[in-house]
C-alpha cells in the first residue's frame, strides 16, 4: 500500500485496535491463476500474531489458499473532502480514510478442538454480552454437521501496513475547517473521520 510518511501508523497496539474494531475484512489470494477475494470477519489472536476464520466449503478459495501469500484488507471510516471547505481556490477534492493491510500465509485447521475454539471465539466476539445465544448450548450434533460445511483457517501475520489519511498534509487551520464540515454531516463515516482528525490534532498540542 502506498503510504506517505505523514499518513503511516506504526504503533502496533493502535493497529491491533483498528483490526478488532473494523474486523470485517476482504481476503485476497490467487485461485486458478486469478485474483480472488472473500469478505470475512477475521478474529485477531494477539498472542499468536494470527487471524482466524473459516470459508464455506462452497467457496473454492480454500482449495489452494494454504501456503500462499495472503492479503487481508481492513477498511475503516472514509469520507469525501471538498476543497471548498479550505476557503481557497488552490486545492482539489480528496478522500480521507483509514485502512490496514495484513500480509501472511494461510494454514488450514483440521483438528476438531481447534475448529471448536475458532468458532467459539468468533461467536464471543460478535455476540453482545447480554445475548441469550451461547454456542456451547447448541445441539452438538447440529454443530458437528455444520462444521462439515466449513474450511477453518488461520493466517500467521508476517507484516502489517496501516494508513490514516486525515488531512495531516494540510495546515492546522485547514484541518479544523474540514472537521467543522464533517461534523455537520449526518453520515456516520464522516463523523468518525472528524473524531479521528480531532484526536490527531490533540496529540500535536
Amino acid at each position: 500500500m502506498y503510504i506517505p510518511k505523514s499518513f503511516r501508523i506504526e504503533d502496533e497496539d493502535r493497529i491491533h485496535d483498528f483490526i478488532e474494531t473494523y474486523s470485517f475484512a476482504t481476503l485476497f489470494s490467487q485461485h486458478n491463476g486469478e485474483p480472488w477475494a472473500t469478505h470475512l470477519p477475521l478474529v485477531l489472536n494477539k498472542e499468536e500474531s494470527a487471524l482466524y476464520c473459516h470459508f464455506s466449503l462452497g467457496n473454492e478459495q480454500w482449495k489452494d489458499v494454504e501456503g500462499q501469500p495472503i492479503l487481508a484488507v481492513f477498511q475503516g471510516p472514509h469520507s469525501y473532502i471538498s476543497s471548498s471547505w479550505y476557503e481557497t481556490t488552490k486545492a482539489v477534492p480528496t478522500w480521507n480514510y483509514v485502512a490496514v493491510h495484513v500480509y501472511g500465509k494461510a494454514e488450514m485447521i483440521n483438528d476438531g478442538e481447534s475448529i471448536s475454539r475458532a468458532l467459539s471465539e468468533l461467536v464471543q466476539k460478535y455476540e453482545q454480552p447480554d445475548s441469550s445465544y451461547k454456542l456451547e448450548k447448541v445441539d452438538p450434533h447440529y454443530i458437528e454437521q455444520l462444521s462439515k460445511g466449513i474450511a477453518p483457517f488461520k493466517i500467521k501475520i508476517e507484516r502489517m501496513e496501516a494508513k490514516a489519511k486525515l488531512s495531516q498534509n494540510h495546515s492546522v487551520e485547514r484541518q479544523e475547517l474540514v472537521i467543522k464540515q464533517l461534523e455537520k454531516s449526518s453520515d456516520q463515516d464522516a463523523q468518525q473521520i472528524a473524531t479521528l482528525m480531532k484526536a490527531n490534532l490533540e496529540k500535536k498540542k
